[in-house]
């Protein structure tokens, strides 16, 4: 069976509307920061896992009858790398750190995921790419050296370093599901976008169902009035940065070349940026905007590389 074709435009929307979603993320450490990130992981995805759950259930029978055995143990892998691992070191990074340690992670996955996709049959040489590259990394230089060098936030150095560790792992983790993904949805025929993405809570929603007992059981005491902002944080996240932009991302991934649809991550710095500006009630200083301007400049730069690329090998 012949690959499906790409579609950049509406790829590429479908990769803003999923960093729309995912930006989204990054504030809920910021807003219960009395939550461990296991809890808050194991918050997110019970409730991503219940309501993938109740969506699958009125076609489960048909989705069930085209899932392979390698398709389920995939999701396993994929789920654990993508949402588990990748949220708990995320959530500490960001209570270490802060939003500078998780511009870092977003601004590094897309020159990994590139690289990567760069050796796929059919894709656009690396040097074609060389250029917009560039001018991210610019970007996501100027946007670190303003949070961390112009506004330190007088943090401890050693929380820090912790966090910039954390935040290490998490770049290896959702790199490797971003690859994975895109290359195991480009396998498989008979599975849409949004069953893939229900799968994956699906299955997401079990490991946080086995993680539940010993993480509640350790958990520290909380106030109710905490647990209801708890559960209504994560039902926020869990429909809009999980069900819903997991389901905008599979279908970029699918209607775009991997070194694109890598950096359409952009856009959840870009989003997580702006979510930022807003909870802290204060415009970008230069620098973040000159940031934010070059990694629009790249990613559109890169934009227009595929389009010309696609066109001369049709």
């Amino acid at each position: 069976m012949s690959p499906r074709p790409h579609n950049l435009p509406l790829g590429i929307l479908a990769g803003i509307g999923a960093g729309a979603f995912w930006g989204g993320v990054f504030l809920l450490p910021k807003v219960l920061p009395e939550f461990s990130p296991f809890e808050l992981t194991v918050g997110r995805y019970l409730v991503y896992g219940l309501v993938s759950l109740m969506l699958l259930a009125p076609q489960w029978r048909r989705i069930v009858r085209v899932v392979r055995a390698a398709d389920w143990v995939a999701l396993v892998r994929l789920s654990m790398l993508g949402n588990i691992v990748y949220y708990v070191f995320l959530v500490e990074a960001i209570h270490l750190g802060g939003i500078a340690i998780a511009s870092l992670i977003v601004g590094l996955i897309p020159v990994v995921v590139t690289l990567v996709g760069s050796r796929d049959h059919g894709a656009i040489a690396l040097k074609s790419l060389a250029g917009p590259l560039l001018v991210i990394a610019v970007g996501m230089v100027l946007i670190n050296y303003d949070l961390f060098a112009i506004d330190p936030g007088g943090a401890d150095p050693w929380l820090k370093l912790v966090g910039v560790i954390c935040a290490v792992v998490a770049l290896g983790c959702w790199s490797a599901y971003a690859v994975g993904n895109a290359r195991w949805l480009g396998k498989i025929h008979a599975i849409s976008s949004q069953d893939w993405s229900l799968l994956t809570g699906l299955v997401t929603g079990g490991l946080a169902v086995i993680l539940a007992i010993p993480v509640f059981a350790l958990s520290t005491g909380h106030e109710a009035s905490a647990w209801m902002n708890f559960w209504i944080g994560n039902a926020v996240i869990a429909i809009g940065a999980s069900v819903i932009a997991n389901s905008l991302w599979n279908a970029a991934s699918r209607l775009l070349p991997l070194t694109l649809s890598g950096q359409m991550i952009i856009f959840e710095t870009l989003f997580a940026l702006l979510y930022g500006f807003l909870f802290e009630q204060r415009f970008p200083r230069p620098l973040e905007m000159l940031a934010i301007a070059a990694l629009i400049i790249g990613v559109t730069w890169s934009a227009r590389l595929h389009q010309s690329h696609a066109v001369q090998h049709q």
